[in-house]
């Protein structure tokens, strides 16, 4: 990995150092700066011109830009979220000093960071900022892989001759435009592999940019946590811990052949992963943006209580798909039409789910809000804001619910795949079926 240490000087075998700021190249003077500019931001690495795969992320993302549209937040904690019932979507980097993370109920961050200011969410505008960059992304490479509004692989293999430099300077210049054109800052892990540059690219923020090469990924990965994994929650964490598997060096002394023995095809994923090995091509595939289902009545309602039920099996639609794509939502929209024909959309944000009971809830509460007294001929929700499953309602000491509803769920997909759609109905469902018949 890419780390202060003395001055590199050119040579057959190791690339000439670059400079984060003003780009050019050179062996760096005596302090690690560089020769043009003086700046100590200098990236070094001994594969510097050899790997291609990227991840990048924008930093802070949502409170970054509410923090570039009013100055005057520059220096004071910011939180984008909900309400005091809600949840942190994001928080800048000063509130994230007082404790402050993503996914945190609103009344612990206010807990933590009384004087923060806090916002509504405003997904559209965030949603064209991400598009800006993802643009900027195409314009470097065709094999952009999105994985959520603000993050997305790269592979920039044979992209050298088009743009006259390596992966890894056209990556800066890319960094330097983003900050340039839209005032805002990413983040980028370089590696031979998605699972090492997304780790990477979390090292050095924010405006990072750190470098996992191919020889030290084994002593790199051999210190940390088996967590690192993705797909490796708590489940399997304690699995692994009663075999005596806390770090990856734990792994790694075993052997694919041991864990292949004693996990099946999961341990040979371990194996692999513990020697800092991804086949997973970047796959530059359109991204899902939502998954929903709705329905139009046979007659227009407007009773709160008559919708509810059919909010309900909708939200038990979608979540069901979002679990057999392996995808999570961190955004929930409901989707109305009145007996006017006109369209009404309400959103919010949420922690990554893959569960009906948080879709439901939230598609509750705006449509609470929107019951009052007009009739609608349609009603729907969405999973929006789709990202991979993989940490999606694990809970913590706040949230106790989120395991046990998980493997309801699970359970109940396991038995509507074997004996049909209405082999289990939620008791809502149920009765306002009763009422119907």
């Amino acid at each position: 990995m890419s780390q202060p240490g003395p001055p590199a000087e050119a040579s057959p075998e190791r690339p000439v150092p670059v400079c984060r700021d003003c780009l050019a190249r050179g062996p760096a003077r005596p302090g690690r700066r560089c020769s043009a500019c003086g700046s100590p931001r200098l990236l070094d690495h001994p594969e510097l011109d050899a790997l291609a795969i990227a991840h990048v992320d924008c930093d802070a993302f949502f409170a970054s830009i509410e923090k570039r549209d009013d100055p005057s937040l520059a220096d004071k904690p910011v939180i984008v979220g909900g309400g005091k019932r809600g949840v942190v979507s994001t928080a800048c980097y000063i509130a994230r000093t007082y404790g402050v993370r993503s996914a945190m109920p609103m009344f612990k961050a206010l807990e933590a960071c009384p004087d923060a200011v806090v916002i509504k969410p405003d997904i559209d505008k965030y949603a064209a900022e991400g598009r800006r960059i993802r643009q900027m992304m195409l314009d470097m490479t065709p094999l952009v892989e999105p994985v959520s509004i603000d993050e997305a692989f790269l592979d920039l293999s044979g992209t050298q001759r088009l743009h006259g430099a390596s992966p890894a300077v056209t990556l800066l210049r890319f960094a330097r435009r983003v900050e340039e054109e839209t005032g805002l800052g990413v983040s980028v892990g370089l590696s031979c592999n998605k699972f090492l540059a997304k780790i990477a690219s979390d090292l050095d923020k924010p405006r990072g940019f750190a470098i996992i090469g191919r020889a030290e990924a084994e002593s790199f990965l051999a210190g940390k946590p088996v967590d690192i994994f993705p797909g490796v929650g708590r489940v399997t964490q304690e699995r692994l811990a009663r075999d005596g598997v806390r770090l990856v060096a734990d792994l790694q002394r075993f052997g694919e052949r041991e864990l292949a023995r004693r996990y099946g095809e999961e341990g040979l994923r371990l194996a692999r992963l513990a020697r800092g090995e991804d086949r997973r091509p970047v796959r530059p595939e359109r991204e899902t943006k939502s998954i929903s289902a709705e329905t139009t009545f046979d007659e227009d309602i407007g009773d709160l209580e008559r919708l509810l039920p059919t909010l309900l099996r909708l939200s038990e639609k979608v979540a069901r798909r979002l679990r057999r794509a392996g995808f999570a939502a961190r955004g929930v929209t409901l989707k109305l039409k009145t007996h006017d024909f006109k369209t009404r959309t309400r959103a919010r944000m949420m922690p990554p789910t893959q569960l009906a009971a948080r879709l439901y809830e939230a598609g509750r509460e705006l449509l609470a809000r929107e019951c009052d007294g007009t009739r609608f001929r349609l009603i729907g929700i969405g999973a929006s804001e789709i990202v991979p499953g993989d940490d999606a309602d694990r809970g913590d000491l706040v949230d106790t619910k989120a395991a046990r509803q998980a493997t309801r769920e699970r359970a109940v997909d396991a038995l509507r795949d074997k004996f049909g759609g209405e082999a289990v109905m939620n008791g809502l469902v149920f009765s306002a079926r009763r009422r119907k018949d």
